[in-house]
């Protein structure tokens, strides 16, 4: 009888088991189980709102994440909210020159203006550097020195937290007021006979110690490295015989003073002799390029001169689109420093303080964020999901919202090429990328099943090298939408 009880008293329970089995799990959940299996030690941070408002998944929501070039989302809006005219041309963007008299000399001055476009190449049909040359071998055959000039703003060239291992690329090349060529250098790297070094092609403003080979066979593995502000370049690594030729893209540290080089070789191919050197005139960041120290004083800027001639560059539209669409580095970190321009000195700081003014009108909580660049290069950057939600949802309600979201990445295209084309969001998710050592960032806009829209952000942090969460992100995004 005893042993009967125990099996009766049992049996509710083995019915109740496969019951409460069969019960469908919530969409967090499975939201959650679509994430696990990426590499131990990976954080995530996601939430999800319908029109609404309404949240349909959070995990994490209120912790704080690196969001990478997800940062570009917040500098690009805050040109939106302060600047205007942005479909039309830059005229006070434009690079300039001008004729400087001194000690019985001529100096050609090459003067910045933060214009992102400014070109040396051969075949330049806008902001082009060869106007300007033109414009002095006009006016004089003989100069002395050729002076690149960027204290428009304070020499800033890299963000705080930006990582030194990146200066010597195009991803961390350096930021200043005069940019030529996006402060990119190339390189091209040709195979020679088995077991030579390869050809080097370069502009002779860097110098190659070449420590490369080509072999006889196998991938490509050629690599290079610089110091900080040094001008040799380390080649290493491998190219196999009839190989293609490796393209390589070298970081700029001085931006003024290569620009002034590359400007000092056109004048001398237009016959204008020059007897001096190559130059610059930097500006020292100061106390007063802190708005929190400067207070109600007028920033600091430098005199205004008149120029021999000046271009003028395409709109700042095109260069917001082309942040966002590419996730341009560089032209975010001069974006930054353009909106920090409009009341400031055009310091990071100044920048910043444009960025955290547009947060505080959208109602994004301060422990949400802090920037430390415009571009997400900077490993201190900090961002909750939650808030970036707040952000997006705020920005979509401007009325220059749309234009705003039209700089996106979307789905089959851009950044997102390979990562939603041929899905169920192939040209339903708009949204900015983000990749950085460790982590992954995807925020934006997503058109549901049902025609909806929804906001998300969604960020993965501590991901171990070698590792990537990119597919299982974009596999919570495709569940997502397809249960909306």
């Amino acid at each position: 009888m005893i042993r009967l009880t125990r099996v009766l008293l049992a049996l509710p329970i083995a019915i109740a088991s496969p019951l409460a089995a069969e019960r469908p799990a919530t969409l967090q959940a499975r939201v959650e189980a679509v994430l696990q299996p990426v590499a131990p030690g990976t954080r995530y941070g996601l939430v999800v709102v319908d029109q609404d408002g309404t949240e349909l998944v959070a995990i994490n929501p209120d912790q704080r994440f690196i969001p990478a070039s997800n940062t570009k989302m917040f500098t690009t809006a805050a040109a939106f909210w302060s600047l205007a005219d942005l479909a039309a041309p830059d005229a006070s963007g434009g690079a300039a020159v001008r004729i400087e008299q001194s000690a019985g000399a001529r100096d050609v001055i090459l003067e910045g203006h933060g214009d992102p476009w400014l070109s040396s190449a051969p075949d330049c049909a806008t902001d082009c550097l060869a106007t300007l040359a033109d414009a002095v071998a006009a006016q004089a055959r003989v100069v002395r020195d050729v002076v690149g000039d960027d204290s428009l703003y304070p020499d800033q060239r890299w963000s705080p937290g930006m990582s030194w291992n990146n200066i010597p690329t195009k991803s961390g090349t350096a930021t200043s007021a005069l940019t030529l060529d996006d402060n990119e250098l190339p390189v091209t790297v040709t195979p020679d006979a088995l077991g030579k070094p390869p050809l080097v092609t370069l502009p002779p403003y860097f110098t190659i110690e070449n420590r490369a080979l080509t072999v006889a066979s196998g991938a490509s593995t050629i690599d290079f490295d610089r110091a900080p502000n040094g001008t040799v370049v380390r080649l290493t690594g491998t190219i196999a015989v009839g190989a293609k030729p490796e393209e390589l893209r070298l970081g700029i540290d001085d931006p003024a003073h290569h620009a002034a080089w590359v400007l000092r070789r056109m004048l001398e191919a237009r016959g204008v002799r020059v007897t001096g050197t190559v130059a610059v005139r930097h500006r020292p960041l100061g106390p007063g390029d802190d708005p929190a120290i400067r207070g109600a004083a007028p920033p600091a800027r430098p005199p205004a001169t008149e120029p021999l001639a000046r271009l003028t560059a395409p709109p700042l539209l095109q260069d917001l689109t082309w942040i966002n669409k590419v996730s341009q580095n560089l032209h975010a970190e001069l974006m930054l420093r353009r909106i920090g321009l409009k009341s400031g000195s055009g310091s990071i700081a100044d920048g910043q303080a444009v960025v955290r003014a547009m947060l505080a009108q959208a109602k994004v909580p301060r422990a949400a964020f802090d920037f430390s660049d415009g571009s997400g290069m900077s490993s201190y950057n900090r961002v909750a999901p939650r808030g970036v939600v707040t952000f997006l949802r705020w920005t979509a309600a401007q009325a220059w919202g749309a234009s705003w979201r039209a700089t996106l990445p979307v789905g089959g295209e851009g950044t997102l090429t390979r990562r939603f084309a041929g899905t169920a969001l192939d040209r339903k998710i708009f949204a900015k990328t983000g990749t950085l050592n460790a982590t992954n960032a995807l925020a934006g806009y997503i058109i549901a099943k049902s025609g909806a829209t929804l906001t998300f952000a969604l960020y993965a942090n501590d991901v171990p090298d070698g590792a990537s969460a990119t597919k299982a992100m974009d596999q919570a995004l495709l569940l997502i939408a397809s249960e909306n």
